[in-house]
């Protein structure tokens, strides 16, 4: 789309600009109202107390993230309400740094519909809505990707903003460096040597103005690195395509397809066109765009991924955004319907994935939301009904959902402990919360409770009710009774019985709570 003679400047922003307004509008009237899943609490906990080791957030610790979180907090007094408004600002800028990209390549049209396709991606809108990090790892991929594209133009002038960017980036997630650096590489491959230096200088002075604090907070670097590994161990570790079974890997290639479904909404169709959507336009962009997706890409596909962690693919989705708002541009064009009906097509398209993020039957959807915090409130309310947090601990477990996290930071005035043990580098030890703190525990104090009740899973998960099961039958008949309240079921045993859940914890652990 050609801009006319003497049309100002500030026309030209107008459209990213109000695009811009109906983002926030939509992410604020849809915002979460709790912390939503386990990682939205260790970052909450993260704001109180920055400690690592005790996942307070979880390694490796999203240093730059729990600081902005800190000082956002600071306005709004509430640690869900702060990470979520970081998240709507990093959609935000996601949003206008994906429009210029589209600009740059391939005009102003494409350029917005790319930004429609973004505004309306299920998945996009759902992490604006809720306290997790992956928005703003979208908004640094789309303004490296640009800022990487103006340097292999030749605009060398970018080469040190380039480098403060992704050191900043790495700041707020660590893996950014994993995923960008090829980019960052290719875009500088024909810079000169002297710029080349003083970019790798400026990007080692940023991760060290924010690695050393981090490292210092955490309680140094060997006790960093070992809850580092030990999360590795425990988790990604166990499934990688060199470990774990052929069906694991097929498995996590089905995933990123929903993925890509939840993403991109009605726009997948358009991934049909994406052969022809470009035959003048040379080799450099496609290329360029290889190199920005197929390092992510490998790495979850070969590594790690789960449906639940689905944030992790924004990091790769800005080029696919742009490639995708040209073909969808192209597919306006060819239509032989008269302007009206084209946008009214547009616009039912646009109410599908609207739709699909409202009510889809997905963790990601506002529906969802809305379920887990009704269901959430009304755990809060019925436990202290039925237990006393004097003799009562609380059992939890580690899940995305009504777990240990959500059952400490929200009751903070009982003891909780995470179910099952876990070992780490330094043994085994017992995540326990109280007063909204975490502490690793070598010893439950046994004698301290009369009573243990089990925080309720999700009731209408099928997986997580056959957990439940099998976490019962470690214990004798008729040693859990069942109380009912508030609609709800809790199961009830003795202290006595703890052994049978933390069989190392709890042995020889006679002394009271201090």
């Amino acid at each position: 789309m050609i801009r006319p003679r003497g049309l100002p400047g500030y026309h030209r922003l107008a459209r990213p600009l109000l695009l811009v307004c109906i983002l926030v509008a939509t992410r604020v009237a849809f915002r979460s109202n709790c912390l939503y899943d386990i990682d939205s609490v260790n970052f909450a906990l993260g704001l109180r107390r920055f400690d690592p080791g005790s996942y307070q957030p979880h390694p490796p610790g999203y240093f730059l993230y729990i600081c902005l979180g800190r000082l956002v907090n600071l306005f709004f007094n509430d640690a869900n309400t702060a990470l979520v408004a970081i998240s709507i600002a990093a959609s935000c800028g996601a949003l206008l740094m994906i429009y210029a990209l589209a600009d740059s390549w391939f005009g102003a049209r494409p350029a917005l519909f790319a930004s429609l396709i973004f505004l309306f991606s299920p998945l996009v809108w759902f992490h604006g809505t809720v306290a997790l990090t992956y928005a703003v790892e979208m908004f640094f991929s789309a303004l490296t990707g640009y800022l990487c594209w103006r340097v292999v133009r030749g605009s060398a002038v970018f080469v040190l903003p380039l480098a403060l960017t992704v050191g900043l980036a790495t700041g707020f997630r660590p893996s950014f460096l994993l995923f960008l650096s090829p980019l960052l590489v290719f875009a500088l491959r024909r810079v000169s040597r002297k710029l080349v230096i003083a970019g790798f200088g400026v990007l080692m002075l940023t991760l060290l103005a924010w690695g050393l604090p981090m490292i210092s907070q955490s309680g140094g670097f060997a006790v960093w690195w070992m809850a580092l590994l030990s999360l590795w161990r425990m988790v990604p570790a166990k499934q990688t395509l060199f470990n774990s079974s052929v069906a694991n890997s097929i498995a996590r290639l089905f995933t990123i397809a929903g993925i890509y479904v939840l993403c991109f909404g009605c726009a997948i169709l358009l991934t049909f066109r994406l052969s022809r959507a470009a035959p003048g336009i040379g080799r450099r962009k496609k290329i360029f765009t290889w190199v920005w997706v197929a390092p992510g890409l490998m790495f979850f596909s070969l590594i790690f991924l789960k449906f639940v962690n689905s944030g992790y693919l924004l990091v790769i989705s800005p080029p696919v955004f742009a490639w995708l708002g040209l073909c969808a541009s192209q597919w306006y064009a060819s239509l032989r319907f008269h302007n009206a009906a084209k946008i009214a097509l547009v616009t039912l398209l646009a109410g599908v994935n609207s739709l699909t993020f409202l009510y889809a039957p997905v963790y990601c959807s506002w529906a969802a939301i809305r379920h887990f915090e009704t269901e959430l409130h009304a755990v809060l309310v019925a436990i202290p009904q039925i237990a006393s947090p004097w003799d009562t601990l609380i059992v939890g477990f580690d899940s995305h959902f009504l777990g240990y996290r959500h059952a400490g930071y929200y009751l903070p005035v009982y003891s909780v402990a995470q179910y099952p043990e876990v070992r780490l580098g330094q043994g085994i030890r017992v995540f326990t919360m109280e007063h909204g703190d975490t502490r690793l525990a070598i010893r439950l104090p046994v004698a301290a409770f009369k009573n243990f009740l089990f925080f309720p899973l999700p009731s209408d998960d099928a997986e997580y009710r056959d957990y439940m099961v099998r976490v019962r039958a470690r214990f004798p008949k008729g040693a859990l009774r069942t109380v009912t309240a508030g609609g709800l079921e809790f199961y009830i045993g003795k202290a006595t019985d703890l052994p049978l859940l933390f069989p190392t914890s709890s042995l020889n652990a006679s002394e009271p709570r201090p």
